[in-house]
């Protein structure tokens, strides 16, 4: 039976679009792709979502973008990570895997152990 999606956290959304674009240079439905892909389908992104954060992320030189041309020969913008971007996908991985860990720690937890 197919997994239903699930609801992206706040501040996530960010974090998984700089992860798929550091896995390879993307046009923008390329990075919607991806991010099933990685997420082995559990996590869908709107499209509404997914372009107004491409914008936000190259506004603030996260990402850059040229334009090109997408496998079905249409005119694509693609992105790729700036040098700032590899930066903010380092912290933000770093800060989620010590919340992951700290979460499944505490989740756990026993009423033996407190």
């Amino acid at each position: 039976m197919p997994r239903k999606p699930t609801e992206l956290l706040p501040g996530t959304l960010d974090l998984l679009i700089l992860k798929a674009i550091s896995l390879q240079r993307q046009h923008g439905y390329g990075v919607l792709l991806r991010i099933r892909q990685i997420t082995g389908e559990a996590l869908n992104v709107p499209q509404g979502s997914l372009y107004p954060a491409l914008n936000r992320l190259e506004h603030q030189g996260l990402i850059e973008s040229e334009w090109g041309e997408s496998a079905n020969r249409r005119r694509a913008k693609y992105y790729r990570l700036t040098r700032p971007g590899r930066r903010r996908l380092r912290e933000e991985k770093a800060g989620w895997e010590r919340l992951t860990v700290a979460m499944a720690a505490a989740l756990r937890t026993t009423p033996d152990e407190v």
